[in-house]
């Protein structure tokens, strides 16, 4: 596995000058495309080379953007940040649309779609050209894009609510159009998925031999699934997810612990992950996330010289105390990093601590206390013996899972509960499997805030999920808590002001529904 993979990104470096090369000369805006002019569109064993570049795009994620998309949930806080003070203002619902991290999430995604469009383009070149084989090919690589494309269209939604659909690499006239509604994005992304699946293939991600991990028609069932939740057609979720399920071709990885770690790496669980690696060299060449906003500031790791992290991102007491009462222990174990100063937290808000809950990993990292947080998120955190040797940074070459069958099984669960009718299973038996897992035991008559506190569980500090359902379902309680609180006007952000600066109205300070008809010269890095 580990050797495809290391295939899959040395390849991402060697087109990342055809692909995403540097900023001044990625696109060239007098003519609408990127430098071409070393590709042959006749040689038909180049055209994997966008794919792979759009693959690079996904990978390239700033490390604030998963923090941001998930900090103001109820599972997780800011971390006290002094020099990150509207991050922590944020998780308060707060909002400063001159904050760098609203700007570099809307940028960033949308630099990337404009590149995802590029790639398009490339292989539609290619595709002019090939035979049948090779036709197909393409149709599949466009297709793949696409289900990439559509992710980043799905987070700016969740995040903004009304943004614009982008599907080409000079979006002037789209952008005149001005923004699309939450709700046309979502069907823009069904729809797109209904297109796409024909052409993707049929296996799980880790049973690609050509880009394994690489999407496939799961992965746009998935897509789909989450784009009709947020439509709150939950047929829709069930008839996507029960494709999924009735595949027969996912399972959950056995060990909750380890699906987060090394062992975990595109399992059969995992429908959509982001990979990374430094090929296993204790020097040289590496493609890493940065995950040490996650991590604790403090630790004696079991591995020497292993760093620690920043503290930007804390599980909240809310869903520890919430995991004691359900005598979580697993879930628990692997969610949570705890400090002493943590553990007596806990205790100090009246729960009575399990046995197992301890300041050292089962990993046999140990936690000190740190001035930023009394916690660490487990599903972020790399065992310092899963380093490769000679590697130091925090959780370094650690992929990032972003869709997995445990959340397939979860929606598909809501569903059912909210009338929709399913050929897969039962919600119990679709929720029991997760909990069984998790040594849990099992529920019969399962209800919709049965799989909503499943999904708490299960789900905690993984891409805002928590959050999103609580706005989903209008449960602003949850989100009023440790002081906060939560009214509709606080559901999505406001749109950067370095986005409305651009508008031809040179509008120094507009709502956040202001129509945006010029963010053009934004929009690149």
């Amino acid at each position: 596995m580990k050797t495809s993979k290391n295939i899959f990104i040395r390849l991402s470096a060697l087109v990342f000058a055809l692909v995403i090369s540097s900023c001044s000369d990625k696109l060239d805006t007098q003519e609408g495309q990127l430098n071409t002019g070393d590709i042959d569109y006749t040689d038909s064993s180049q055209m994997i080379d966008p794919l792979i570049g759009a693959y690079y795009e996904v990978g390239t994620r700033g490390w604030e953007e998963p923090i941001l998309m998930g900090v103001r949930g109820d599972d997780v806080n800011a971390g006290g940040l002094g020099d990150q003070q509207p991050l922590a203002d944020t998780d308060r619902f707060t909002y400063n649309r001159d904050y760098w991290m609203y700007n570099s999430l809307w940028n960033v995604h949308y630099n990337d779609i404009i590149n995802l469009n590029t790639a398009i383009l490339q292989i539609e070149r290619f595709m002019e050209f090939a035979n049948e084989a090779d036709f197909a090919r393409g149709e599949q690589y466009i297709a793949e894009i696409k289900v990439l494309r559509a992710w980043f269209h799905f987070n700016l939604a969740r995040v903004w609510e009304d943004v614009f659909i982008i599907t080409s690499n000079q979006p002037e006239e789209e952008l005149a159009q001005g923004v699309s509604t939450k709700e046309e994005i979502m069907q823009f992304i069904s729809d797109q998925m209904d297109e796409a699946i024909p052409n993707l293939p049929d296996l799980r991600p880790n049973e690609r031999t050509d880009l394994q991990g690489g999407v496939t028609r799961y992965t746009a069932y998935a897509m789909k699934a989450l784009a009709q939740q947020e439509l709150q057609n939950y047929q829709g979720v069930a008839d996507a997810a029960g494709a999924i399920i009735n595949s027969g071709k996912f399972s959950l990885y056995p060990d909750f612990y380890q699906l987060f770690k090394k062992p975990g790496e595109l399992s059969n669980e995992s429908l959509f992950e982001i990979q990374y690696s430094d090929y296993g060299n204790e020097t040289g060449e590496a493609f890493y996330h940065l995950y040490a906003p996650f991590g604790p500031q403090n630790w004696n790791p079991a591995r020497e010289n292993a760093s620690g992290g920043w503290g930007f991102y804390e599980p909240s007491i809310k869903f520890i105390g919430f995991m004691i009462h359900r005598n979580e222990t697993v879930r628990l174990e692997t969610s949570v990093l705890f400090t002493p100063d943590g553990i007596e937290e806990v205790r100090q808000e009246g729960y009575t601590i399990p046995g197992f809950v301890s300041n050292e990993t089962p990993s046999g990292d140990v936690l000190n206390n740190y001035p930023r947080a009394d916690f660490a998120s487990g599903k972020h955190y790399l065992p310092s013996v899963q380093l490769t040797d000679g590697r130091n940074n925090y959780s370094a070459g650690k992929n990032f899972i972003v869709i997995r069958y445990a959340e397939i099984l979860l929606m598909y669960a809501e569903a059912l509960t909210r009338g929709a009718s399913g050929t897969a299973m039962s919600a119990d038996e679709a929720v029991n499997l997760v909990r069984e897992r998790a040594d849990m035991l099992p529920l019969t008559g399962v209800t919709t805030q049965d799989v909503l506190d499943e999904k708490f569980a299960e789900l905690a500090m993984e891409w805002g999920i928590r959050y999103f359902d609580m706005i989903r379902v209008d449960n602003y309680n949850e989100l009023s808590y440790e002081g906060r609180n939560f009214t509709a006007e606080h559901e999505y952000l406001p749109y950067p002001q370095a986005q409305v600066d651009a508008l031809p109205l040179n509008a120094t300070a507009v709502d956040r529904n202001t129509p945006m008809n010029a963010v053009l010269s934004t929009l690149n890095r």
